[in-house]
């Protein structure tokens, strides 16, 4: 039997990627198509190296071909990546996608959840930059064990100097922290935080991102606004602990990406130490602070659950010892959010393409 084009992208117009709710030839995701007698090979490009559903689409593809042309078919099927964007601009034109993690109220692990969120993405092989923007308890430089670590700075041709991100564990990294005295208070004015902050992003030499990963401050000030109002952002992600007081305070952050003049779709909700597991019974998960207060919050809004996180010592001693958990790929903290990572990468597409097709 002669397989053609034709009889292999009949068959794939049968795949459907569940959350663009398209079949994968009609979205431009079959590349590089090469038929040698019974041997079919192709690229199944897809928009994020995190997807959640690579496996699932890659034997959808085979199974496809080999039910619908040959079964003698032998299919062969490379699988890349090409992440999108949500709109295309000149400003930070080599950054695809900035990501917001913002809580409502301090203490509630935000800042580990971004640094493990950048670790694991940039693990699935994106390009992946993170900027600690709580200026008030920059935690970048413990986390990744770069307590004192200065940036280094180039000159362009046209004459700017361009601050170089610190590279570490794959990621390329810019903090307040990296400019102040660890030991030493810094009494930030609202102008000159704006505007430090503005630097981070408009005078760093970021080179091409997939995903710029931002840890704003707590609450709702002058930060989270001056970001969202001067730069083009993917969505943001909440983050709360299961505590009545902290989703009281997280209903206010969730809330003000909505308003007007501000609108960043909210890419879902992340419940951190949500129950804590005793080593010694694996098995068991003791909810200590409540239960369902974070899946709660999001079914409220109407914006996805992305998970929960457990209350493990480990995480808090990776983070102080400057080597973030989701380095220990094995360990059921790293596999936590390595899902909620994958998950956040599927909103930025599902959301990237909605906008592409207004």
């Amino acid at each position: 039997m002669i397989i053609t084009d034709e009889q292999v992208y009949a068959a794939l117009r049968n795949v459907e990627d569940p959350d663009l709710k398209k079949d994968l030839v009609t979205l431009h995701m079959i590349k590089d198509l090469k038929i040698e007698n019974q041997r079919v090979a192709f690229t199944l490009e897809l928009t994020t190296p995190a997807c959640p559903m690579k496996d699932m689409l890659k034997n959808a593809c085979i199974n496809a071909v080999k039910h619908l042309v040959s079964a003698d078919a032998d299919v062969q099927v490379n699988v890349t990546a090409k992440v999108t964007r949500p709109v295309d601009t000149s400003q930070l034109k080599d950054i695809k996608n900035i990501i917001l993690v913002s809580s409502g109220k301090g203490g509630v692990g935000k800042s580990t959840v971004a640094s493990n969120l950048a670790i694991t993405l940039a693990a699935e092989g994106a390009k992946v930059g993170l900027i600690d923007a709580d200026i008030y308890g920059p935690s970048v430089p413990i986390m990744f064990g770069l307590i004192g670590a200065k940036p280094g700075a180039r000159e362009t041709a046209a004459g700017k100097t361009l601050i170089l991100p610190i590279e570490k564990y794959g990621i390329k990294l810019l903090s307040l922290g990296f400019f102040a005295d660890p030991d030493q208070p810094v009494p930030w004015r609202g102008p000159m935080a704006s505007n430090a902050i503005k630097q981070l992003f408009n005078d760093a030499d970021w080179g091409e991102l997939d995903y710029l990963i931002v840890d704003l401050p707590p609450g709702t000030g002058d930060i989270h606004i001056t970001i969202s109002q001067s730069f083009p952002i993917a969505g943001a992600v909440i983050v709360t602990t299961p505590q009545q007081v902290a989703l009281a305070d997280t209903r206010k952050g969730l809330a003000m990406f909505r308003m007007q003049g501000i609108q960043i779709p909210v890419l879902g909700v992340i419940e951190n130490m949500s129950y804590f597991t005793p080593a010694e019974l694996p098995a068991n998960k003791y909810y200590i602070f409540g239960s369902n207060g974070g899946r709660d919050l999001a079914a409220q809004y109407g914006v996805p659950f992305l998970g929960e996180l457990p209350l493990v010592q480990d995480v808090s001693a990776a983070g102080d010892l400057g080597t973030p958990i989701s380095l220990e790929k094995q360990s059921p903290s790293a596999q936590a959010f390595a899902e909620i990572a994958q998950k956040i990468a599927q909103q930025v597409s599902i959301h990237n393409v909605q906008l592409a097709n207004c």
